[in-house]
């Protein structure tokens, strides 16, 4: 399983606004009539229950929804930009890479979330005519979609997981009880990922997980660390299984709780079934009686299965089904913030001017769209210009800066002298 990844997104840009005039045969001083720029597509995250892992993400990486078309003469607006879905497993958590803020947590089927927002289109010369201006020139360019960079991880969502040490048997114990067939073996870390496995008990179906087995300082990242623990975040019990030919089985079980408390202390305070495992062995039976006696003094409730041969099972399941009956009800608490977010990019002052090396700067997102959507290279756009600068705050900040007669400012690309 393939259950992190990184993509690159762009949204569409916000297409071109038109500057252009009637011009019929039998309508003389027609006036502008050019139309809007469309807006350019979203890029849309979309949680797909028939996606069972990020592998397709390993080789398809970017993705950019369409660009608005320009606008057109007699006040046709510009087509939009099509926007582009692209689907992630249910259970998919996903993040800034910049900033690590969490965008979205995409946790039932169907949930979505705009991940980068398309560009807004620039404005045909119709919004600029005035009394004074009747045959405006201007038009402005789109708003630049956006571009940001996302890691999504994916954590499984089950309703129990089993958990323990390595060769605790927690793979026997999915087999045993589901369908499932992970792959059982006499060495640590058999099982490499984590496995799913439908499990009936009481008329009522679960979903029950086999995750990889941790070691001590895991949450540091050793063994699978992180692997392991990211898939306990979102089950509502756990099943801790203990070997019960260990040494020292109450402390493999401090040692994994201890684990879970420090990377997570939400994943400390789950509900647990605690069972030990292999009773089926001469040395487990005849141990049950001093484990038990071990257990209680420690003021834990234990059980005693066998999930080679299946005794003790029904019994297992029997409480199990009681704890997810009783969390059923509940809200179910994640180490996250599970709260499906979109957070804009930080919008630029209306009108900022700054003094620089080369002169003054104008920033004003609107009007240096403005300017860079006009023929500047025509004196009468330059003129149209300058008659728009009151109407956008930009005059009023250039006289607050105290520019003197003859002093250059700069507005994009485009140089100006006050």
């Amino acid at each position: 399983m393939i259950d992190q990844a990184e993509i690159q997104i762009k949204s569409g840009d916000g297409g071109r606004g038109s500057s252009g005039f009637r011009r019929e045969k039998f309508v003389p001083r027609g006036g502008p009539d050019g139309g809007d720029g469309g807006r350019g597509g979203d890029v849309i995250l979309e949680a797909d229950k028939d996606m069972g892992s990020l592998m397709k993400y390993r080789h398809q990486r970017h993705f950019k929804a369409g660009d608005g078309a320009r606008g057109a003469g007699q006040r046709c607006s510009g087509k939009s930009g099509a926007d582009i879905v692209v689907g992630v497993p249910v259970g998919t958590v996903i993040r800034d890479k910049e900033t690590g803020e969490i965008v979205a947590d995409l946790s039932r089927h169907g949930d979505r979330v705009v991940a980068a927002r398309g560009g807004k289109g620039g404005l045909g010369n119709t919004h600029f005519a005035t009394s004074t201006n009747q045959a405006p020139k201007l038009a402005q360019t789109g708003v630049p979609g956006e571009t940001r960079t996302l890691t999504l991880e994916l954590k499984l969502i089950a309703d129990a997981g089993i958990i323990g040490l390595p060769n605790a048997g927690k793979s026997s114990l999915l087999t045993a009880i589901s369908a499932a067939r992970p792959k059982v073996a006499a060495y640590p870390f058999t099982t490499l990922e984590p496995i799913l496995g439908l499990v009936e008990a009481a008329g009522r179906r679960w979903v029950v997980a086999d995750v990889p087995g941790l070691i001590e300082d895991a949450h540091l990242g050793k063994g699978l660390g992180h692997q392991f623990l990211r898939h306990v975040a979102r089950t509502r019990v756990l099943v801790h299984l203990i070997d019960g030919s260990a040494a020292e089985p109450v402390n493999d079980m401090v040692k994994i709780n201890t684990e879970l408390t420090l990377y997570d202390p939400l994943l400390g305070q789950k509900p647990q079934v605690v069972a030990v495992n292999k009773i089926d062995l001469p040395l487990v039976r005849d141990r049950m009686p001093e484990l038990r006696d071990t257990f209680e003094a420690a003021g834990i409730k234990i059980l005693f299965i066998s999930a080679a041969t299946g005794e003790g099972v029904d019994g297992l399941l029997a409480e199990l089904d009681r704890l997810l009956q009783e969390k059923a009800e509940e809200k179910v608490v994640e180490s996250e913030d599970g709260m499906k977010v979109f957070r804009p990019s930080p919008t630029r002052e209306k009108v900022v001017v700054e003094r620089n090396v080369d002169g003054w700067h104008v920033y004003s997102d609107e009007f240096e769209r403005l300017v860079a959507g006009s023929e500047t290279g025509d004196s009468e756009v330059r003129r149209q210009l300058f008659g728009e600068l009151w109407r956008w705050g930009v005059e009023r900040a250039l006289r607050a800066a105290k520019l003197k007669p003859g002093d250059k400012f700069y507005i994009g690309n485009m140089e100006f002298y006050w």
